[in-house]
């Protein structure tokens, strides 16, 4: 789905590219896109949750200035689809309720200090910060109108996204609803192929099993057809040796004596 506007932006006004990477080495890569992909399947059969990854947020119209890239945001209550950037005038003055950023060696203390403090300005709900390198994550919940950071983080569980952050091992860890972990992409392909294997053999032990059901039961059939002949043929023996007794005895003849 493609949402649009009622107008075209101002591209030279409001640029939907900032001039900065998306990230500075593959383990911040990595994290943006598993925790953007996997908000983009927790909230994939709701049309008014959208999600967006490295998105130019314009917060105020007619100040380009005023913007921000999250590595991640969710906005609910607006619809999903295909934005350049994201101009909360345009989108009913809803600003994201949820962010994430993930850490690299050139973020410096004061762009994530002015960074939290637009977040705390502009409405953000909750912001999640992450080092992965070093392992340390840090947590902003609204409280009385301002961004207070949540201690502890590990176990925490996000009110607005029911998503649970684990610290006890080597990396974090973020549980969905359904408690069941965030995998990086490959790890969900590994995932699939596993499952697949394991469909692919239940099937053939299905097979293999409807075969030996059809297989016990014809050789039910064929040793029920052998009794059945075998009384049969009795059956018969039986009458001939009673015909002929009856014949033995016509003749004078005691047929068992």
């Amino acid at each position: 789905m493609i949402f649009k506007s009622h107008e075209e932006p101002d591209k030279d006004l409001y640029p939907d590219d900032d001039g900065l990477p998306m990230a500075d080495n593959t383990l911040q890569y990595e994290w943006i896109v598993t925790i953007k992909g996997n908000m983009d399947a927790l909230f994939r059969h709701d049309p008014n949750v959208f999600v967006g990854g490295n998105l130019l947020w314009y917060a105020v119209e007619g100040e380009p200035t005023i913007c921000t890239a999250p590595d991640a945001l969710v906005v609910f209550g607006r619809p999903k689809g295909y934005r350049g950037s994201y101009m909360q005038w345009r989108e009913d003055d809803i600003a994201p309720q949820i962010v994430f950023e993930i850490l690299s060696p050139s973020n410096r203390d004061a762009d994530m200090a002015r960074k939290l403090e637009f977040y705390d300005h502009y409405g953000v709900e909750e912001y999640y910060l992450y080092d992965p390198e070093e392992v340390v994550l840090s947590g902003w919940q609204r409280v009385e109108g301002n961004l207070q950071a949540v201690s502890p983080m590990h176990g925490w569980t996000s009110p607005r996204l029911g998503i649970r952050f684990d610290m006890s091992g080597e990396e974090l860890v973020i549980f969905g609803p359904d408690n069941e972990p965030f995998l990086p992409f490959v790890a969900v392909k590994e995932q699939q192929e596993q499952e697949r294997l394991r469909a692919d053999q239940a099937e053939r032990r299905a097979r293999e099993a409807e075969e030996q059901a059809r297989l016990s039961q014809e050789q039910a059939r064929l040793s029920q057809e052998q009794a059945q002949h075998a009384q049969e043929q009795a059956q018969h023996a039986q009458q001939r040796a009673e015909q002929l007794a009856a014949r033995l005895r016509a003749l004078g003849v005691d047929p068992d004596a």
